[in-house]
């Protein structure tokens, strides 16, 4: 598989198998994505990977909290412009659809926006991490890690999702997680094998065309 082909077949998918990828790939797709740019080769990213037992504990934290949600925390804007409202807007209405839940069935939605807190079930969940102290550079680096880790992790065959969620679950977790002072989550991720056969697994996010979002001139 090449880059192209790897852009081409990472999706967000929230629906996994059980099979548990083994210690050696998950370090491989972790490790590989570290050759990711970085300003100054600075290299910002602190990362846990969990499964088992470890991943297990870090859930039933989560799960018996009560997290704030600070601005530095948002995945979004408030009140969020055009035309980013219509495109968070679709994607959310195609996502429930694959799943046959109504815009007016919010336990349903409820229900399903609670298996973030389960990494939608994969058997390995990934915590990025960064020093708060670090500017905005150093959060694109992460960024770029991220996608790094994501389009190896589709190279080997695993499936990811990233989660901006976990963000707000820094202070909740930062025991389970020995997470030092001070470092924040960036964000998850979720990591495993596709149930290719789970309904939701089918939404494929659209783009917008290359004249809505980008000019070229001199060519």
């Amino acid at each position: 598989m090449d880059v192209s082909q790897a852009l081409q077949q990472r999706r967000s998918v929230r629906a996994f198998l059980p099979q548990t990828p083994s210690a050696l790939l998950v370090r491989t797709v972790l490790e590989r994505a570290a050759c990711a740019a970085s300003g100054g080769n600075l290299q910002p990213w602190r990362v846990v990977a969990l499964t088992g037992e470890a991943l297990a504990q870090v859930l039933q934290a989560a799960a018996q909290s009560n997290p704030q949600e600070y601005a530095n925390s948002l995945s979004y804007p408030p009140n969020l412009w055009e035309p980013y409202r219509t495109r968070r807007f679709a994607n959310g209405e195609d996502l429930y659809r694959t799943l046959g839940i109504p815009r007016e069935d919010k336990a349903a939605r409820l229900q399903q926006l609670a298996k973030n807190a389960q990494f939608f079930g994969a058997p390995v969940g990934i915590f990025i991490c960064i020093d708060e102290r670090m500017g905005l550079p150093q959060w694109m680096d992460v960024g770029i890690y991220l996608q790094s880790l994501m389009l190896q992790a589709t190279e080997s065959g695993l499936a990811t999702c990233a989660q901006g969620f976990w963000r707000k679950y820094t202070e909740v977790l930062r025991e389970p997680l020995a997470l030092p002072q001070p470092y924040t989550i960036a964000c998850g991720v979720a990591l495993g094998y596709e149930d290719t056969a789970a309904p939701i697994n089918a939404l494929e996010a659209g783009r917008a065309p290359f004249d809505e979002w980008a000019v070229m001139r001199g060519f």
